[in-house]
C-alpha cells in the first residue's frame, strides 16, 4: 500500500511510482494526497489497510525541515515502522536505466550486504520489513530461467544503497550459464533517520504465526542433509523358526544328500563290514 502525503514533491511521487511498478500486481497507489502523519495519528493508516487489505505501506511526503521522506511500515500490530530519507542527489527515478525491465509478478532474489543488519536493532527490524515487503509470492519450486529479478541492500557508514538488477544469462561452453548483473532501476540511498519499534512482547507477538498455517510434525519421519526422507516402522518380535515360506521344488533337498549331512554330523563310529 503506497500512499502520497498532502505535501509531496515529485521526487517522492516518482518513487513511489517506481516502488508500485516494482510491486505490481501486489500493489495498490494511492494518487490523491493526504493530510496525515503516521507518527501522529495511525487512523487513517489502519483505514487505508482494511480497506485494500494490506499490511504493509509506504508513505510519502515532503517538508523543508525533513526533505524527501519514506516512511515503511507494517500493520496491524505497528510491529515495525521506520522513517527512511531519500537522499537528493540520487537519481531515484528508473527513467535514466534504458535496460529492458522483468515482467510483473517476478519473484526477486534478495541480498544484504553489510554488519549493520546484524549488530543494530533498528537495521535488524528493517531487515526484516524490507524482506517481508520485496519477497514477492510464496512458492513451492524455483526454476533456474526464473531467478530474473536481483535487490541488493548495502549498509555502510550509516547508510543503505538499494540497487536493483536484471540477471542474463549468457553462454558458457557448457551446461551451467555465465551470469552477469545488469542494472536496471530503480535505485535509493536511504539513510534512517527516525524509528518507532513497538516492544518486545508485541514483536514477538506479531511474528507468530497461526496454529492453524503451523507444519504438524510427523513422528517417526526423519530427513538427512541431502533431503532424503526416512521412516521408522515399530514391529512386534517375529519368530523365524515358525515362520511359513511357499514351499518350492528347487529348494527341497535330495534323499542323498540329506542322508550324508546326516552321518557326517553324527558323531558314533562307523562300522566295517567284513567279508
Amino acid at each position: 500500500m503506497l500512499i502520497k502525503g498532502g505535501n509531496a514533491n515529485n521526487t517522492v511521487t516518482q518513487a513511489l511510482k517506481d516502488i508500485y511498478a516494482m510491486k505490481k500486481p501486489y500493489g495498490v497507489l494511492y494518487k490523491k494526497k493526504n493530510m496525515t502523519i503516521p507518527f501522529e495519528d495511525q487512523t487513517s493508516l489502519e483505514f487505508f489497510a482494511k480497506k485494500s487489505d494490506c499490511s504493509l505501506f509506504v508513505f510519502g511526503s515532503h517538508n523543508k525541515k525533513r526533505p524527501n521522506n519514506l516512511i515503511f511500515g507494517k500493520l496491524p500490530a505497528n510491529s515495525v515502522t521506520l522513517y527512511i530519507r531519500i537522499f537528493p542527489d540520487r537519481k531515484t527515478s528508473s527513467l535514466p536505466f534504458a535496460n529492458s525491465k522483468c515482467p510483473e509478478g517476478t519473484k526477486p532474489l534478495l541480498i544484504f550486504a553489510g554488519d549493520a543488519f546484524e549488530m543494530s536493532e533498528d537495521y535488524r527490524r528493517l531487515k526484516s520489513l524490507l524482506i517481508d515487503f520485496f519477497r514477492g509470492p510464496s512458492v513451492s519450486g524455483i526454476r533456474l530461467a526464473g531467478l530474473e529479478h536481483i535487490f541488493h541492500f548495502t549498509a555502510i557508514d550509516g547508510k543503505i544503497f538499494m540497487r536493483s538488477y536484471k540477471v542474463l544469462m549468457k553462454k558458457s561452453g557448457c551446461r551451467t550459464p555465465r551470469i552477469e548483473l545488469e542494472e536496471m532501476g530503480p535505485s535509493f540511498d536511504f539513510a534512517v533517520r527516525r524509528t518507532h519499534l513497538a516492544s518486545d512482547d508485541l514483536y514477538k507477538l506479531a511474528l507468530k504465526r497461526p496454529k492453524a498455517l503451523q507444519a504438524r510434525k510427523k513422528k517417526n519421519i526423519s530427513h538427512d542433509t541431502f533431503g532424503t526422507k526416512y521412516g521408522r516402522i515399530h514391529m512386534q518380535k517375529q519368530d523365524l523358526s515358525k515362520l511359513r515360506t511357499r514351499k518350492v521344488k528347487g529348494l527341497r533337498k535330495r534323499r542323498a544328500d540329506a542322508v550324508e549331512e546326516k552321518t557326517e554330523g553324527s558323531m558314533a563310529p562307523k562300522r566295517v563290514k567284513q567279508n
